[in-house]
């Protein structure tokens, strides 16, 4: 009881900050990414790791990702343990105007700060706290929260090597080479009413995900499709867009090389 009254306060605190600090209604992130899915334009979203960041870095990232247009910062890790998503958040707020989604490993991943979240709903696993469970603990903060919320289907692709997320999630990724049961999870998580679908083979992957299994999906589906994980050249970047994916995220590969920001950027505008 005591973990949930420290919850309620804290979002209550935030939600006040909130709309002391909004002048304005943005408009619906979910609405962009589906006029830019009819319009055959892909996206490009930065993922940042509160956990590999700190405060001085966080700034060079900014300055790329507002030079390059990037469509919006995707922020969240497995675990997040260094107290410094709040401050992240804000330094983005102060210094550009680009969107940020929340990301979440878990369900203390939140705040009112961020413009959206991903309600993520692991379909490729069969962890019932990650299908439901942590839902059901969380809803009632997201029912009053301003965060524009868009329930998503989230597959882990095996990406050849142990991932956080399988780890931290206890759920077997699916396997590689396996398009069928892509397709088959993604069509079940579509006919459940997510609004996208977000295949990750994780953090550092040396395998990602396929170009075979990303157009088996996408052809099937008709909901946004996300790909991240394994994406470390532009070449990766648009192989991936021509395939299918309509938004395309990359984090661990520009947390050793920023610049890459402007290079995929680049590619996929020009795509």
């Amino acid at each position: 009881m005591k973990y949930n009254y420290f919850i309620i306060e804290y979002f209550l605190m935030h939600l006040i900050s909130y709309y002391q600090n909004k002048n304005m209604v943005s408009p619906s992130i979910y609405s962009n990414i589906l006029q830019a899915k009819e319009n055959n334009t892909k996206q490009f979203a930065v993922l940042l790791d509160p956990d590999k960041l700190n405060l001085k870095s966080i700034d060079q990232i900014i300055t790329l990702a507002e030079t390059a247009h990037i469509d919006s910062f995707l922020i969240g890790g497995s675990l997040v343990v260094n107290n410094e998503l709040d401050a992240i958040i804000d330094l983005i707020k102060i210094n550009c105007e680009i969107p940020v989604i929340l990301f979440p490993g878990s369900s203390r991943q939140l705040s009112y700060k961020a413009d959206a979240l991903l309600f993520l709903t692991l379909i490729s696993g069969r962890n019932p706290d990650l299908l439901i469970g942590k839902h059901v603990e969380t809803a009632p903060f997201l029912k009053i929260s301003p965060l524009e919320i868009i329930p998503t289907g989230y597959m882990l692709i095996d990406g050849g090597v142990p991932t956080s997320v399988s780890y931290m999630s206890n759920t077997y990724p699916i396997p590689a080479t396996k398009d069928s049961i892509a397709v088959c999870t993604a069509l079940a998580g579509e006919m459940l009413g997510l609004k996208l679908i977000y295949m990750d083979a994780g953090s550092g992957a040396q395998i990602p995900v396929s170009t075979s299994m990303i157009e088996s999906v996408s052809t099937a589906i008709d909901i946004p499709l996300v790909i991240g994980g394994g994406i470390r050249t532009p070449e990766k970047a648009i192989a991936n867009a021509k395939a299918g994916a309509d938004i395309i995220v990359v984090g661990n590969a520009i947390e050793n090389d920023v610049h890459l920001i402007r290079e995929i950027a680049d590619a996929l505008h020009t795509y």
